[in-house]
């Protein structure tokens, strides 16, 4: 007889009191510099593991984190970020919501969604 595996796909990354969508706003906003951006999603992260660990899932999954979305999160993983954001103080954040003379990737349709 087979053994059944559990575990999720994903699990929600924003924190039980929004606390990524607080961070990265003041991150924007300058309000915290991305240390501090950083620090917040390392917590989130740290706590989904612990709560999934602790769920009894015989797998627990990784990579499922993203400041933004996980689209971008490839084009920068895998190295194809356009030119024109070589130069912006945060390339990351620039092609999702542009820079100071920079426009951002386009937006597209994908599953419903929007993705850069």
């Amino acid at each position: 007889m087979s053994k059944v595996t559990t575990t999720v796909l994903g699990y929600p990354r924003i924190g039980g009191r929004r606390e990524l969508k607080r961070a990265t706003e003041d991150y924007w906003a300058g309000r915290v510099d991305a240390a501090g951006l950083q620090e917040t999603a390392a917590g989130l992260r740290e706590r989904a593991w612990r709560e999934l660990s602790g769920a009894g899932l015989d797998a627990v999954p990784s990579n499922t984190f993203s400041l933004y979305d996980h689209v971008l999160d490839a084009i920068a993983l895998v190295g194809a970020v356009p030119e024109r954001f070589a130069g912006a103080a945060d390339p990351y954040f620039a092609m999702a919501r542009g820079a100071e003379g920079v426009a951002p990737l386009e937006m597209t349709k994908w599953f419903d969604t929007n993705y850069h």
